[in-house]
């Protein structure tokens, strides 16, 4: 990987005032973008991921809008009607408070609470708000002027839901650097769908936390105290995409050191060390009854918005290499 300075990041930002992400996911490894893509089709009731079969929560959901955003890259209308099916199921189950149903999951251990429920909503509506952004840029934006018109009501009453109890996410979640840079992408691109200043503060405030959260040696972003090697990418995937539609020059200064840490944890092979890591790939935590591991995914893909950056195809190949080692097939 590159020498992470600070101008090449900087292009980053510069892009967005110059050319659409759209634009920038064309040049995407295409292996990649395909892979990311055909995690989140639909099943035939519209749910994504673990909610096929029984529907938990909307956060669940957010897979399928990268399935909508590889549709629209790639141009094919029937693609992007599929994927949309994930949008209709979520709101279908949109609640009067503007939240959505929520469900015990498998190792929760009580019902889901008022705090709960918006942090399954702006899980859902960060992915969901960059979608339609995306949809916007691309060829297909006349096909769904109408459905994203007729969804932002929907979306507003969401956003107003998940951010009404400002401190009560911050508390909740400032340890978690990842989180907190979540809900800010969620509510800057919401405020940018649906012109909300009010939202657009709500990101820059929640920005601030998150870069409070960095580890002072090597700058990389902290979880739970400690570092991590599949958070810490996490963080940088979620601020390099905030970045290329919502400048915020604080943000995009810190993330040389973050991605220079990075890089000392992934091999050539693309295996990512989890050694030492503070939640991830050392068993002390579990998601859905399993152990929470690397999250190569979202590696990768942060490895590839970086090469947007640096327009370096060594970086494009590194995360072809870093999705293919975290899919291949266990024996």
């Amino acid at each position: 990987m590159g020498n992470f300075s600070l101008f090449l990041l900087a292009t980053l930002v510069s892009q967005a005032a110059t050319v659409s992400e759209y634009e920038l996911l064309k040049r995407f490894p295409p292996l990649l973008l395909q892979g990311i893509g055909a995690g989140g089709r639909p099943d035939g009731e519209g749910l994504v991921g673990a909610n096929r079969g029984h529907w938990y929560e909307a956060g669940m959901q957010r897979g399928g809008m990268w399935t909508l955003i590889a549709a629209a890259v790639k141009n094919d209308r029937a693609a992007a009607d599929d994927a949309w099916r994930a949008v209709g199921a979520t709101f279908a189950r949109q609640l009067d408070d503007g939240g959505f149903a929520s469900n015990p999951t498998p190792d929760a251990t009580r019902p889901p609470d008022l705090a709960g429920r918006a942090q399954t909503a702006f899980f859902f509506l960060q992915e969901l708000a960059h979608a339609l952004l995306v949809l916007r840029e691309s060829p297909l934006a006349p096909h769904f002027t109408g459905r994203i018109a007729a969804l932002e009501p929907k979306l507003r009453r969401a956003a107003a839901f998940a951010s009404a109890d400002f401190d009560t996410l911050i508390r909740n979640n400032r340890k978690a650097a990842n989180r907190i840079l979540i809900a800010a992408k969620a509510f800057a691109f919401c405020g940018v769908l649906l012109d909300d200043e009010p939202l657009r503060t709500a990101a820059r405030r929640l920005i601030g936390v998150a870069l409070e959260q960095r580890d002072p040696a090597t700058g990389a972003f902290l979880e739970n105290g400690g570092l991590d090697s599949s958070y810490n990418a996490v963080s940088l995937l979620f601020a390099e995409v905030i970045l290329l539609h919502f400048p915020h020059a604080e943000l995009a200064a810190a993330l040389p050191a973050a991605m220079k840490w990075q890089g000392t944890r992934i091999q050539s092979t693309g295996e990512v060390s989890a050694e030492g890591n503070s939640r991830t790939g050392v068993s002390k935590e579990t998601y859905l009854g399993h152990p929470k591991n690397v999250n190569y995914s979202e590696v990768a893909l942060a490895l590839a918005f970086l090469g947007l950056a640096y327009d370096e195809p060594e970086t494009f190949a590194l995360a072809d290499r870093v999705f293919a080692f975290g899919h291949r097939p266990r024996r």
